[in-house]
């Protein structure tokens, strides 16, 4: 019986062998086997000769004549005949006994291994599964210490605080300095449109000026003109008489 191979499966499957021959074609070749098989390298094949010696005794015990003695003799060489025939027949069982045991022990093997097998695949998942929650718990433990090395390049809780003081009193000081620059800036405003109403109303105060010294400069151009052509007037006159 030839062997092709056995196959593992990697997943904890059943192992299985795979064979050339069937259980009935076995059969077969070993019965053939015995039937051609001969105990030295020349001869006929031990059953072939155990049949013919057999038939040979058969056919003298049928005899009606007094032939006892060869009956004897070729009981005794049948029997002989027999006897060589039954112990290649007890080697073949004892060869087939030890397979038999063989077979127990490789099946037992085979559940054995099955066994680890599906005990490491087990054991496979449960790493993998343990692994895992070793990766979550680093990167967990990682930020962590990240946190805390970013809370302690932090400064301590009472010097912020009192820069926080101090930032809220710089605001407050810029947030006093603004309103005072807006009333202030709101003043000027206030006197700088002041300055423009007295502005305007000083211009509009000088151009009635100018316009009352305009007119009165008029008026007195026209009487000192109505003054000299009364005099001109009178010299004429008086040149006349």
């Amino acid at each position: 019986m030839l062997g092709k191979g056995r196959k593992v499966s990697g997943r904890g499957e059943t192992v299985m062998a795979n064979y050339a021959f069937g259980p009935a074609e076995d059969n077969a070749i070993i019965k053939h086997r015995l039937l051609i098989r001969t105990t030295t390298t020349r001869g006929e094949p031990p059953l072939k000769k155990l049949q013919r010696k057999f038939t040979a005794f058969v056919l003298e015990v049928e005899k009606d004549e007094n032939n006892y003695n060869d009956c004897a003799k070729l009981s005794k060489a049948f029997l002989q005949e027999l006897s060589t025939f039954e112990i290649p027949l007890l080697k073949s069982k004892a060869v087939i006994d030890a397979h038999l045991r063989e077979k127990e022990n490789f099946n037992e093997l085979k559940d054995e291994i099955n066994r680890q097998i599906s005990v490491a695949q087990t054991d496979i998942e449960d790493l993998k599964k343990q692994l895992e929650e070793s990766k979550i718990e680093r990167q967990h433990k990682e930020e962590c210490e990240a946190i805390t090395k970013l809370i302690s390049a932090q400064p301590p809780r009472s010097e912020t605080q009192k820069s926080i003081r101090e930032i809220e009193n710089e605001i407050a000081g810029l947030e006093a300095e603004n309103a005072a620059g807006s009333r202030l800036l709101e003043l000027r405003k206030k006197q700088f449109a002041l300055l423009l109403h007295v502005m305007d109303e000083l211009q509009n105060t000088i151009e009635e000026e100018q316009k009352s010294w305009i007119e009165e400069m008029r008026t007195v151009s026209e009487e000192q003109k109505s003054g000299m052509e009364d005099a001109n007037g009178g010299s004429e006159a008086m040149a006349i008489d």
